[in-house]
C-alpha cells in the first residue's frame, strides 16, 4: 500500500487533518512532507500501527495519547493515559514562572514541581532557567514512569520522587510550583477528558481545593527565606484559595493572573520578594 492510499484510508474515518498527523508522525515526516512521499510503499507494520491508530481516534481516544506525544513550550514530551495531556494554560503559567524568577532570582534556584504527572512544568523550567535542582513529585508510580522517560529522553537531573505532595519531601526551595488537581467532584467535565485522563489528576474533593489545602498547609516548613510559588487555578478558585494562603501565611504577597482567555487562571504567592 502506499502513503496516498493509507492517507485516503484515514480521510474516510477520521478529520484529515488527523488523518496527515497521524501518519506523519508515524513516517517521521512533517504533515507538509507528505504530499513529496505519496507514491512511496509502507510496510504491513506501518499499515497496521496506523489503522489501530485511526480506529483508537475515531473511538474517542485524544489525539495526544494516540501520538504518544505533545509538544509542550517547544519542547516533545512523551505522555500517555497515566498522565494529563498538558494545556496552553499551563504553558502560560510556565512563561510567567520563568519571567518572574529571571526578575527576581540571580542565583541558580531549587525548585520543586508538586504532582508534576509527565514531568513537563518542572522540566521546562530546568531547561528555561537556571536551577540548582528541579525536584519532580507525584503520588501515581505510573505518572512517574513517564516522567523518568522524559528525565532520561531530555537528559535531565532533575530528582523523581513518589510522594503525596510535601509527605516525603525535607527540603526548602526558591520556586514551589504545581497544577494540581482542582476539580469538583461533581463537575461536568467534557466526556473526552473524563473518559481519557487520569481521575487522580483531574479531582480534588467536593470543592475542588483538597489539593490547594494540601500544599499551602504545609508551605511555610517549605519556603526559603526569598520565594516564589506559581500554582495553575481553575477559573473561579481565586477568592477561595487567596483565602487559604492568608489563614497559613503571614508577610506574603498575593497576586492572580488571567490566561489569555481573560480567566482567572494562575496564582502566584511571593515571599521577601519585591
Amino acid at each position: 500500500m502506499t502513503v496516498e492510499n493509507l492517507l485516503f484510508f484515514g480521510k474516510q474515518h477520521i478529520h484529515s487533518d488527523h488523518a496527515k498527523i497521524l501518519l506523519a508522525e508515524l513516517l517521521n515526516l512533517n504533515p507538509l512532507e507528505l504530499l513529496n512521499h505519496l507514491h512511496d510503499t509502507v510496510s504491513e507494520k506501518e499499515e497496521n500501527i496506523y489503522k489501530q491508530e485511526v480506529k483508537a481516534l475515531k473511538e474517542g481516544k485524544p489525539l495526544q495519547y494516540v501520538l504518544g506525544n505533545v509538544n509542550f513550550y517547544g519542547i516533545r514530551f512523551d505522555i500517555n493515559e497515566n498522565v494529563l495531556i498538558p494545556r496552553f494554560e499551563t504553558e502560560e503559567l510556565v512563561e510567567n514562572t520563568c519571567n518572574y524568577i529571571k526578575e527576581y532570582f540571580t542565583e541558580p534556584v531549587d525548585i520543586i514541581d508538586l504532582g508534576c504527572g509527565s514531568g513537563v512544568i518542572g522540566l521546562t523550567l530546568e531547561k528555561k532557567v537556571s536551577t540548582n535542582s528541579v525536584d519532580l513529585i507525584d503520588i501515581s508510580e505510573k505518572a512517574l514512569e513517564v516522567t523518568h522517560k522524559n528525565c532520561v529522553k531530555l537528559n535531565s537531573k532533575a530528582n523523581i520522587i513518589k510522594s503525596d505532595m510535601f509527605s516525603n519531601v525535607n527540603k526548602k526551595y526558591d520556586v514551589i510550583i504545581s497544577n494540581p488537581p482542582y476539580i469538583k467532584t461533581d463537575e461536568e467535565i467534557e466526556d473526552i477528558v473524563k473518559e481519557n485522563e487520569p481521575h487522580l489528576a483531574l479531582y480534588a474533593g467536593s470543592d475542588g481545593l483538597d489539593c490547594y489545602r494540601k500544599i499551602i498547609t504545609n508551605l511555610k516548613s517549605h519556603m526559603k527565606e526569598k520565594c516564589l510559588v506559581a500554582f495553575e487555578i481553575g477559573y473561579l478558585q481565586a477568592d477561595e484559595i487567596k483565602k487559604i494562603v492568608n489563614e497559613n501565611l503571614e508577610n506574603v504577597k498575593v497576586l492572580v493572573k488571567k490566561d489569555l482567555s481573560e480567566k482567572d487562571r494562575m496564582l502566584f504567592i511571593f515571599k521577601n520578594i519585591e
